[in-house]
């Protein structure tokens, strides 16, 4: 395995970018090649089975980059897709739903922990069965939010439309005076102001975003395939692609990534 290959991330639009950041931050000696799968967005609303056929797609794709890893930044996609294809794969493959976990686990002082996301997220129980495994005892308060990704794909991030639609899905939660709350949909940190703002300064709010990234880094580490640092760049260090609209990607990846997405390049992804 070359160390020096980049890191592949996939998402079903911008939410990933949050992940992708994370990575930046964390192991900024890392390349990165980042997908979105704009043209099929959300993944919240479809089928196992098409969440695990986009998912070995993008892969497909992904492997044509040479990436050493790949991070599914989504939580549905994590939720549906990750375990069948975790078996397929002869590179390593995390998701973004265990670290997530674990954070919300460890950050609880009541063991009440309520968890916002997909339709497709919190209809797996993949989260509740994640954390009722590392402690029994936890109390597991779910709530589907189908409306926040395409709010947050259309740059609605503090909008008076966005806020009521916020207050709305949060009040079940607040009403069950849940300690923590995991952002289930790595979209869902781009409106953590909205968030804090409803549920309170005293709510912890897990971005399972920070978490996977360490995740990856220890991995590399113990697979021996760590970039090393001193190494000499060529080419673009961070590359990124989509199903479709790529200049919006890019104006919005803009405002996440300040001067890291110097372009965007348009796949048709159904070729793999």
């Amino acid at each position: 395995m070359d160390r020096d290959a980049p890191v592949g991330v996939f998402d079903s639009g911008v939410g990933g970018l949050t992940v992708a950041r994370e990575i930046m931050r964390q192991i900024p000696e890392e390349r990165i090649v980042y997908f979105g799968d704009t043209a099929r967005l959300p993944y919240g609303s479809k089928s196992k089975e098409t969440v695990v056929r986009f998912s070995r797609q993008i892969i497909r794709f992904l492997r044509t980059k040479q990436v050493k890893a790949i991070v599914i930044a989504c939580n549905t996609a994590s939720a549906y897709a990750l375990e069948t294809v975790q078996a397929e794969s002869d590179i390593p493959l995390i998701g973004v739903v265990n670290a997530g976990a674990r954070t919300a686990i460890a950050s609880t002082h009541n063991g009440r922990i309520g968890i916002i996301g997909t339709e497709g997220t919190v209809g797996s129980g993949i989260y509740k069965e994640v954390m009722r495994r590392l402690r029994p005892d936890i109390e597991v308060f779910e709530k589907s939010c189908p409306l926040f990704v395409p709010l947050v794909e259309e740059g609605l991030l503090h909008d008076s439309v966005t806020d009521e639609i916020a207050s709305r899905y949060l009040s079940v939660l607040k009403g069950k005076y849940v300690d923590t709350l995991v952002l289930g949909c790595t979209h869902y940190p781009l409106l953590r102001s909205t968030l804090r703002r409803i549920m309170g300064e005293d709510v912890v709010l897990v971005n399972p975003a920070y978490e996977t990234a360490i995740e990856l880094r220890e991995l590399l580490e113990s697979q021996g395939i760590k970039r090393n640092p001193q190494s000499l760049f060529t080419g673009e260090k961070y590359q990124f692609y989509v199903s479709d609209l790529a200049e919006k990607f890019t104006s919005f990846a803009s405002s996440i990534l300040p001067g890291e997405v110097k372009k965007t390049e348009r796949i048709n992804i159904e070729d793999y």
